[in-house]
């Protein structure tokens, strides 16, 4: 088991330095930031010693290695635009994205779970086309659509909530349906899948030749064996809020890390970009290394196969 983890663990940092690298080459070859962060009119001895300032005008490869150096001692660099430290910058936008995350997550699996098990009850069913035709409508319509929609209904129309901010719960309100409802629809599908699956196994038939009521059946050797692979999406699923989340904080002037994000790469702000793309590869990353521990904690097969 000890060596399924380490390899797991390789795999993360490969992934990292991999995202660190490529972020790095591609914010570099896409143009000079200083272009856009100054005015036309700035003379050209002064870009060239800000330029300098800045490091932008050795070749790629110093400037890599030197970033790289600077990571391993925890530097993450300044913001081109104003000086401060990149990594407190993004840190203080951290709490809000948590926040809208945390609670779309919620609704995510609060819908998402019941709808699937109810699909897979009534297979074939009104009830399951029903439920299947609400779960691709919810995944398959743009997230900045719903939230326009949403803030035509809630806020223009009924002005029930603000179109807008972060400072009450009123706020979280339209953000969190948009990116639960979203993911509800992902899971719903995903849960029926695998509730189907378990369905057609032996030992659901043997439970229910010793005439096992239904809800025990469901809940005492369906589900454990179905939320399994459930496991292995949830570190897909967290990735794609994240990213999910940059477009729907945009829309609502959310304060969180995605609208921090879209703001810094219109600004070409360098080091605040690369220090966020860490940040959520590394989220995403550490993510999917602890699934993968608790899948070969949960699942007794890849216990034994991690043991032989």
């Amino acid at each position: 088991m000890l060596q399924s983890i380490l390899r797991a663990l390789f795999r993360a940092l490969v992934t990292l330095f991999l995202a660190i690298t490529f972020t790095f080459i591609i914010l570099r070859i896409s143009g000079d930031p200083l272009h856009s962060l100054l005015p036309v009119e700035t003379p050209p001895e002064v870009v060239a010693l800000m330029r300098q300032q800045w490091g932008l005008d050795q070749p790629l490869y110093i400037q890599y290695f030197s970033y790289l150096g600077h990571l391993l001692r925890g530097d993450f660099g300044t913001s081109l635009l104003n000086g401060q430290d990149a990594l407190t910058l993004v840190l203080s936008k951290v709490p809000a994205t948590l926040e809208l995350m945390g609670a779309a997550l919620i609704l995510a699996f609060g819908a998402g779970v019941p709808l699937g098990i109810l699909a897979a009850r009534n297979r074939g069913g009104l009830i399951d086309r029903f439920v299947m035709m609400l779960a691709v409508l919810m995944h398959s319509l743009p997230n900045f659509l719903i939230a326009i929609l949403l803030i035509q209904l809630f806020a223009v129309s009924l002005r029930l909530l603000p179109s807008g901010g972060g400072s009450t719960a009123a706020h979280l309100v339209m953000p969190v349906l948009v990116i639960g409802l979203y993911n509800a629809g992902i899971i719903a599908r995903f849960v029926r899948s695998s509730v189907l699956e378990v369905l057609g196994q032996r030992y659901i038939l043997a439970a229910r030749a010793k005439r096992i009521g239904e809800s025990a059946v469901l809940w005492q050797h369906v589900m454990p064996n179905a939320a399994l692979p459930l496991l292995t999406m949830l570190g897909f699923l967290v990735g794609g809020m994240i990213g999910g989340a940059a477009v729907v904080e945009t829309v609502y002037a959310w304060p969180g890390v995605g609208r921090f994000l879209v703001s810094s790469v219109a600004q070409r702000d360098l080091n605040i970009v690369q220090t966020i793309v860490i940040l959520i590869t590394a989220t995403m990353v550490s993510a999917n290394l602890l699934i993968d521990c608790l899948y070969i904690l949960a699942d007794p097969r890849l216990r034994h196969r991690a043991s032989a």
